[in-house]
């Protein structure tokens, strides 16, 4: 077997397990819009965003040990883990919201959960369509494009998280303020590291256009 027909395959091999971290992310994303938005079954919704969360998990494993068996990477290796480890941060905050949502036993979301909720599927639809977009460096300038799209988007959330907090704080249940704020800031967080993920993928474009 010749070089070029060994490396190709390892090419695709990253870029898929690379598409189908991004996957599962917004398979998350989108669960958990729809616990906040139809908050019945909560437990077994939140079962649901766990069992996508680790097969997430198994996917970046996966690339790990892809990367430590891998002489040459499409493109740099500190890249490749630090896509899936940024695509990692942003399941692990959507799983770890969806878990104090049952765990803390809120009501129902407040309207500024939701709202965050969606900023996340809107961020994560789109980085998972930029993820699909690097294996063709043609594409370079929708991946720019869609990196300041996020960019844009962690800054809405964090006005959200704010004006969410700020709320809160009028109400008079002490309590349930702790418990919410804490979920808005795990909903606020999945947000930064969509931006952290944004970065790297403007980093790979402007490393190999």
């Amino acid at each position: 077997m010749g070089l070029r027909e060994w490396i190709v395959p390892q090419e695709r091999l990253f870029f898929d397990l690379l598409e189908q971290d991004a996957a599962a992310v917004e398979e998350g994303a989108y669960a958990l819009l729809d616990l906040m938005k139809d908050f019945r079954d909560v437990a077994s919704k939140r079962r649901h965003i766990k069992d996508i969360e680790h097969r997430g998990d198994e996917v970046v494993h996966s690339i790990y040990e892809e990367l430590n068996k891998t002489f040459i990477t499409p493109i740099d290796r500190e890249d490749i883990m630090a896509l899936a480890s940024d695509l990692d941060n942003v399941l692990d905050m959507i799983d770890a919201a969806a878990n104090r949502l049952h765990l803390y036993e809120i009501e129902r979301p407040t309207p500024g959960m939701v709202e965050l909720a969606q900023v996340i599927v809107h961020a994560v639809t789109a980085l998972r369509r930029a993820v699909g977009m690097i294996r063709n460096m043609k594409q370079a300038g929708e991946v720019e494009r869609i990196a300041v799209e996020v960019n844009r988007l962690e800054n809405v959330a964090d006005d959200l998280m704010n004006t969410s907090v700020a709320a809160l704080f009028k109400q008079a249940d002490v309590i349930h303020i702790i418990k919410a704020k804490e979920i808005i800031e795990r909903l606020e967080e999945a947000t930064d590291y969509c931006e952290d993920v944004a970065n790297v993928l403007s980093d790979i474009v402007a490393k190999n256009q």
